[in-house]
Formats: structure tokens, C-alpha cells, sequence
């Protein structure tokens, strides 16, 4: 049987750390062994349980969560990290990036990416610990980010290649759906409107946030889970 991912989460902000809390509850394999609402803390709950993953955030009234990531990596933690911030400089990602997070989540945090990265989390550390011996190839999958991908025609539209799980007709209908309506719709709303799952819809929505064609407003509402709801990027 699968050992469970004790998590660690450390974010100063008390509403979405409770939000954090409640998406973890709802991914199966996770052990939430801890909340930090400060560095000090986030520190000592690495220390005495020393998790396998700590979600942190950046913004601290007395530091910033990558001032915690130097020290532990200093300290030669085992601890992962996957930063979950507001912080949107490309600075604050290559400094990230170099003191070796497992992966950089922009906020508002939405589940369905959390659940994700907590699944390539768990398959990167199922590989680890399956391997006895590194081939080139091993470590093309173990660090994604790094990996070199040949284009496919499936992965191509006008020279831009497209992540996986994205197709261009799918694309296509949910940019048609919004010049067409000038109203913030949610997830569920657009994959009703193309006969699509919400999961599916989210993906894309998320794809096209990305890439700053819509915009993505989220109102946390009364019972604690944010609805993003999008809208055309304004020129």
C-alpha cells in the first residue's frame, strides 16, 4: 500500500489556509500533519515532522517564504515545496526555481490544480523509489520542465505548441463562447455550452488565462470554496 504525503501547509492568510486545508482533505493520500500561520512556525512543524511536502506561500509580515526555502535547503531538508503565491515577477520564479521547488502555483489556488500537482508529486516520488539505476531517459521524466518534447501535429497550431490535454477545436469553441457574450461565466456554465465536463472546461479556461485571452475573478463566497468566474481580457 501507498504511504500517505504528509503535507505541511504554511500561509499567513487564516481563510486560505482553511481553503488549503479543505482541498487537501479531498485528495486522497495526503496527511495534513500541520498549519503555519507564520515562518517560525512553518520551520519548527518541518523540523519536528519533517512531511515530505510543505505547500508555501511567499508573503510573510516578517519574511518571505523564499527566505524559508533557502534555510531548509541550507539545512539539507527532504522537504519539497510547492510555492503558492500571488507574486507574479519573473524574479520570484527563478529564485524559486533555483532553490529547487517541486512546482510554483500562482494564486488564487483552485483544486483542480492542486489535486494535479499533488498527482505528479506523488508519481515523481513512485519513480524515485522504484529506480535502482538512472538512465537519461529517467531523468527526462523526473524533471518535466527540463525535458526536450518533439512537436507533434496534434501539439502544433500556428507554430505555438500547445500543453498536453489541450486540443485546438476545443480551444476554439470556448474562445467562440466568449465573443459571444460579454457575461463572466464559470467552469460549469462553459462546459455546458460545449458539451464538456466542468473539469474539462477548467482546464482550458485555465489555458487561456494563461495565455492573458481571458481573466479569471474569484469570489470566495460564504462556505469558503472560491468560484472563478471568466471574462475576456479587456485590450
Amino acid at each position: 500500500m501507498t504511504q500517505n504525503i504528509r503535507v505541511v501547509i504554511a500561509e499567513d492568510d487564516i481563510q486560505i489556509a482553511e481553503i488549503q486545508k479543505r482541498f487537501l482533505e479531498k485528495i486522497d493520500g495526503v496527511e495534513l500533519v500541520g498549519i503555519a500561520h507564520s515562518l517560525e512556525d512553518a520551520e519548527d512543524l518541518v523540523d519536528v515532522f519533517k512531511p515530505e511536502l510543505l505547500l508555501l506561500d511567499n508573503h510573510f509580515p516578517n519574511g518571505t517564504g523564499l527566505d524559508l526555502l533557502r534555510k531548509l535547503r541550507a539545512e539539507n531538508s527532504a522537504t519539497d515545496v510547492i510555492l503558492i503565491t500571488a507574486a507574479k515577477e519573473v524574479d520570484t520564479l527563478r529564485e524559486a526555481l533555483r532553490g529547487g521547488v517541486f512546482y510554483y502555483i500562482l494564486k488564487p489556488l483552485v483544486f483542480e490544480r492542486l489535486q494535479e500537482v499533488i498527482g505528479q508529486y506523488r508519481t515523481h516520488l513512485d519513480k524515485l523509489k522504484a529506480m535502482e539505476s538512472l538512465a537519461q531517459t529517467d531523468v527526462d521524466t523526473l524533471l518535466p520542465q527540463r525535458s526536450i518534447q518533439t512537436p507533434t501535429s496534434e501539439t502544433l497550431q500556428q507554430g505555438v505548441r500547445l500543453p498536453k490535454g489541450i486540443d485546438v477545436i476545443t480551444l476554439d469553441k470556448i474562445r467562440g463562447v466568449f465573443s459571444d457574450s460579454d457575461d463572466p461565466l464559470n467552469a460549469e456554465e462553459v462546459g455546458t455550452l460545449i458539451g464538456a465536463s466542468r473539469t474539462t472546461a477548467r482546464r482550458y479556461l485555465e489555458y487561456l488565462v494563461s495565455t492573458h485571452e481571458l481573466q479569471a475573478h474569484v469570489n470566495y463566497g460564504s462556505v469558503g470554496r472560491p468560484e472563478r468566474r471568466y471574462i475576456a481580457a479587456t485590450a
